[in-house]
């Protein structure tokens, strides 16, 4: 009996040595709820073909944000003005429960029935698929106007404040006698020509109306050599007659400010 007992506690004592050695296993795994073809994405235009656009994530369970390319919204659903005629690509980024996607719907977009934000029409003129071309407001050589000189950094509010007044004083930017032209022709086209009779480059542009930024995508403009690589610039001052744009941080560690005004 003694003999049994002790060879029973034995195997109990195994039992559980064996059962602490075990790793233990995170049984709350995260699991998708629904594959991405199951994710209901709609575009609805206030008429058709109208640039007043409804964007809705439908699926229940499914959180994220739309990217509407003139910025984003946190929510499943949203309502804008779009500028842009022709078909453009609207993003949807979300979680499926355990992983994150993205899905895409497409709007054609054949008139401009709603009126934009002023900006728009102040940075590319009324006639949006013609649009406009922007100079420097002086220049192109050294004439004593502020119009492409270093500020203090990272603060928009010093804009005016000339720490050096580069091209006034004596060293204009080699593009000086550039131009920029921005237009809405089928896209958020911009197009830089490093001087008035040179062949254009081209890219594109996004304005955002809403935290007052000038995005150049794919170029540079007038006077970048100073460093911007993001292309992002804050608008100090966006009318029919001026365009003012800082950059907080340049490659030199300063601010920079760049005024232009209509071809």
């Amino acid at each position: 009996m003694k003999k049994y007992k002790i060879i029973n506690l034995w195997i109990v004592s195994l039992v559980l040595l064996f059962a602490a050695c075990q790793p233990i296993e995170d049984r709350d795994m995260l699991e998708n709820t629904i594959d991405v073809d199951g994710v209901q994405l709609v575009a609805t235009q206030s008429t058709p073909g109208g640039n007043k656009v409804e964007l809705n994530m439908l699926t229940e369970g499914v959180t994220g944000y739309w990217d509407y390319n003139l910025g984003r919204a946190y929510t499943d659903k949203v309502e804008f003005i779009y500028p842009i005629p022709g078909k453009s690509t609207f993003t949807f980024t979300g979680t499926l429960g355990a992983e994150f996607f993205t899905k895409t719907i497409d709007v054609q977009i054949d008139q401009l029935d709603n009126a934009l934000d002023q900006d728009w029409y102040d940075l590319v003129s009324e006639e949006t698929s013609v649009g406009k071309t922007w100079v420097f407001a002086g220049g192109p050589g050294a004439d004593g106007g502020k119009w492409w000189y270093m500020s203090p950094p990272d603060d928009p509010a010093s804009w005016e404040t000339a720490w050096w007044n580069a091209a006034g004083d004596c060293c204009p930017p080699g593009d000086a006698a550039g131009k920029m032209h921005f237009d809405l022709n089928s896209g958020a086209n911009y197009t830089y020509y490093a001087d008035a009779s040179g062949d254009g480059e081209q890219g594109g542009f996004v304005l955002d109306v809403e935290n007052q930024t000038l995005q150049i995508k794919g170029l540079n403009i007038l006077g970048a050599e100073q460093g911007n690589p993001d292309g992002l610039y804050t608008i100090i001052s966006l009318t029919e007659d001026e365009l003012i744009l800082y950059l907080a941080n340049n490659a030199g560690g300063t601010g920079w400010t760049w005024v232009f005004k209509p071809e």
